[in-house]
């Protein structure tokens, strides 16, 4: 490539027909085409070879073609198709300079090459100098013929062509007046139209309609070299300003903007060599296509690589970023702007598709930041709400109140931090981020409600448990015929308190009158539940409650046996009757049953016990009470003729035991032991150990009689009593050893603090021992 102070050029088309890509890439920048947009022209002159083009366009664009040397004879000088920079001329203007006509060098190959060169000419430049001898004008078989019809044959090939302007540039004019010549060479040129074959569709249409025809004349170089420089400078004028309207190429169309030359050039020239017809709208559309997509390409690149966008993208994984709308939308714009200045001359659609997809491409780039920008401040504004909510129910505040506060409160702090993140330009709906923290506050509302009330309904229910376990028991214990009324007004004094209280609790949720009435409601069945809960855990002991009533009537008093047993007896029984019959059923409603008439007449009238059973059925063969539902009934009639029978068999022991008032034998049982227990009695004194023995035999027995609780487990009977003997004896021995060996692993203490206890001391603390380990140890099994 060659260059000079005020001119650059460079061979666009070698003499092969290879394209220089490298060449016209580092000659555009160079030239500093892209910055052009529309506002350039091209310039292409052809003719027969050695007809002084080269020198023509060296003098008319001050241009540095290589010209011939006239001295060295005729020959060709310029090989393929030459390209160059004109300089002083506005706009920019690229001239090119193309392979002369009918050239011997190229031989048969001349007329290939001529019409590629001509149609490429055609299809780039908005100016096409046909260089030409005056002398051939009107003759013909003038050099200029074949290629005029050149030209015309080739424009054949574009579809709807771009217009050009044709100059005809007649060389060494003689004395004959322009005017007279102009008019013989526009016919000429006219006939030479009209014999070019032409598609159907443009057999009408005039020359004018594909051409602006321009006729000028220049003296010769070499004879008048003054006057022709002068004829040269006052053409170049014309060339000023060419593309505006009334200019050379005022009226040209399909151009191609400069930033695409190259690359259009390029292709057009691909598609000549390949000998395939030349649709200039469709590589229009294609060079925009390519364009627009290498411009997109490089503002995405360029919007990828910006520091702005990795340092904004970095702030938004940290946390919320303040004024992160209008940054990103700032870098958005600023990327898009560039497209648009770029490719501003394309074509529209194209330029508008490619603008899409990269408005596309850099939406779904940014999106991803914006959402973690909306996720950071969901999240944030979600976490804030949770403590100035919780500290609001702490303050006291009713908890409808403080979650309607809240809510609005911290949603408009949410709309505001999401006005900041707004992306004007790329308008996404981010909708589903509001909804999610909506969602997620009322959840959390839900939640603690829901917490709150079940901490409310438990307070209250632990307040009724209570409140009634402990009195209900009471009750039960002095069990009568008032007992289930009694019952009745305890569970309707303390439901009403607890309905009362709750009911003012609930005021300051925002529940509707459905929910409350149902959590008070609730309230009440829980109320009811405890009551009969403990009325059927009672129910499950009313025979040890009956036993407990009949020894507490019968057993603590002194008996001399004048007492009436059988008349003490049956009272203690009717008092266990009456006991069994209250907790027969759930007697929660108003309302009178037969249940104690029935356990009476059945269990303790023995006199109607025997009419009855000559008469009719048992009345306790049964499952279910008259005039008590199911679900009411505690114990069944069956359950209770069981029941009663095993309350009597267990207090028979009891009865036999109250003819007597003490555990003595009979006086003379006391006299025969003594007579014949005197010998024995007599050793024991005489020997100190045996006596010893029987006091360390003593104090263990009664350790054993008080562990083993011997007269309480005889109470039942004797079989009871032995059965439960037999189950402890071996446990409580054990128990016993291992306490003296703990007792005889401790330190002395000293003799001089304590003073030494008395045998019957030692025994007294012994037996308290004892009795305090039998009361741990026995407990559980009087239970049972």
């Amino acid at each position: 490539m060659g260059k000079d102070e005020e001119c650059c050029s460079t061979q666009l088309i070698d003499g092969d027909g290879s394209f220089n890509v490298t060449g016209i890439d580092q000659f555009i920048k160079e030239v500093k085409l892209a910055e052009c947009g529309l506002s350039y022209a091209v310039v292409s002159i052809m003719g027969p070879q050695s007809s002084g083009k080269s020198t023509l366009l060296n003098n008319l664009f001050h241009t540095n073609f290589r010209e011939m040397d006239a001295f060295k004879g005729r020959s060709q000088t310029t090989k393929g198709i030459w390209m160059a920079k004109c300089s002083g001329i506005e706009p920019c203007t690229l001239v090119m300079d193309l392979e002369g006509t009918d050239g011997r060098e190229r031989g048969e190959d001349d007329t290939a090459f001529e019409k590629q060169s001509a149609l490429f000419a055609l299809a780039v430049s908005d100016i096409v100098l046909i260089n030409m001898w005056c002398h051939d004008i009107g003759r013909e078989q003038a050099a200029n013929k074949p290629l005029l019809k050149t030209v015309f044959q080739v424009m054949m090939r574009l579809f709807s062509p771009r217009k050009t302007t044709l100059m005809f540039v007649i060389r060494d004019k003689t004395r004959t007046p322009l005017e007279n010549l102009e008019p013989v060479l526009r016919e000429d040129i006219q006939k030479i139209w009209d014999s070019v074959p032409k598609p159907e569709a443009h057999k009408e249409t005039p020359l004018s309609e594909f051409f602006n025809v321009e006729v000028v004349a220049l003296n010769s170089y070499e004879e008048k070299e003054e006057l022709f420089r002068e004829q040269v400078a006052n053409l170049r004028q014309r060339f000023f300003h060419s593309i505006a309207p009334g200019g050379l190429a005022g009226d040209r169309r399909g151009v191609v903007p400069a930033s695409g030359f190259s690359f259009s050039a390029q292709q057009i020239w691909q598609v000549i060599k390949e000998n395939k017809d030349l649709d200039l709208p469709a590589h229009k559309v294609m060079v925009a296509t390519v364009r627009c997509e290498e411009i997109a390409h490089e503002k995405y690149t360029a919007f990828v690589e910006s520091e702005s966008w990795h340092k904004l993208e970095e702030e938004a994984k940290a946390g919320p970023v303040s004024g992160f709308g209008k940054k990103l939308n700032s870098l958005l714009y600023t990327s898009l702007s560039e497209y648009d200045s770029e490719a501003t001359f394309f074509d529209e659609g194209v330029r508008s598709s490619k603008k899409r997809h990269l408005e596309e491409k850099l939406f779904q780039l940014a999106q991803p930041a914006h959402q973690t920008v909306l996720g950071h401040l969901r999240s944030g504004t979600l976490e804030k709400f949770k403590e100035a909510f919780e500290k609001a129910l702490n303050g006291g505040e009713k908890f409808s109140v403080a979650s309607r506060n809240c809510t609005e409160s911290y949603m408009a702090r949410f709309d505001e931090g999401y006005e900041d993140a707004v992306v004007e330009l790329a308008n996404w709906d981010s909708s589903k981020f509001r909804d999610k923290l909506r969602r997620d506050i009322d959840a959390h509302v839900a939640s603690v409600q829901a917490a709150k009330l079940s901490e409310l309904t438990s307070s209250y229910q632990a307040k009724l448990t209570d409140a009634l376990s402990g009195p209900v028991e009471a009750l039960f214990d002095g069990a009568n015929d008032e007992t289930w009324l009694s019952i009745r007004n305890l569970l309707k004094c303390e439901t009403e308190s607890a309905v009362s209280g709750m009911s003012k609790a609930l005021s300051g949720f925002d529940l509707d009158e459905h929910t409350k009435d149902k959590m008070l409601m609730s309230l009440q069945d829980y109320a009811r539940g405890v009551v009969e809960a403990k009325a059927k855990e009672e129910a499950g002991r009313v025979v040890i409650r009956m036993k407990e009533s009949h020894d507490s009537d019968s057993m603590p008093r002194i008996w001399t046996g004048k007492e009436d047993i059988r008349f003490i007896t049956r009272t203690a029984r009717t008092e266990c009757m009456k006991l069994l019959a209250v907790m027969a059923a759930i007697r929660l409603e108003d309302g009178a049953d037969n249940i104690e008439k029935i356990l009476f007449s059945a269990l303790l009238d023995t006199s109607n016990s025997a009419a009855t059973k000559t008469t009719m059925a048992d009345p306790l063969a049964s499952s279910t009470w008259e005039k008590v539902p199911p679900a009411r009934t505690l114990i069944t009639p069956v359950q209770c003729k069981a029941l009663w029978r095993q309350f009597t068999t267990e207090t028979e022991y009891t009865e036999a035991n109250k003819r007597s008032n003490n555990w003595l034998p009979p006086p003379w049982a006391i006299v025969a032991l003594l007579v014949l227990g005197f010998n024995e009695f007599m050793t024991v004194l005489r020997n100190p150990f045996y006596l010893a023995v029987i006091f360390v035999g003593y104090l263990v027995a009664k350790a054993l009689w008080v562990q083993l609780d011997v007269s309480g487990q005889f109470r039942y009977g004797v079989l009871p009593g032995l059965i439960a003997l037999s189950t402890r004896l071996i446990p409580t021995i054990m128990d016993l050893i291992r306490k003296l060996s703990e007792q005889g692993q401790m330190p002395p203490t000293p003799t001089h603090n304590h003073p030494r206890m008395s045998a019957a001391a030692a025994s007294k603390k012994f037996e308290n021992r004892s009795t305090v380990s039998l009361t741990d140890s026995s407990d559980p099994d009087k239970e049972e």
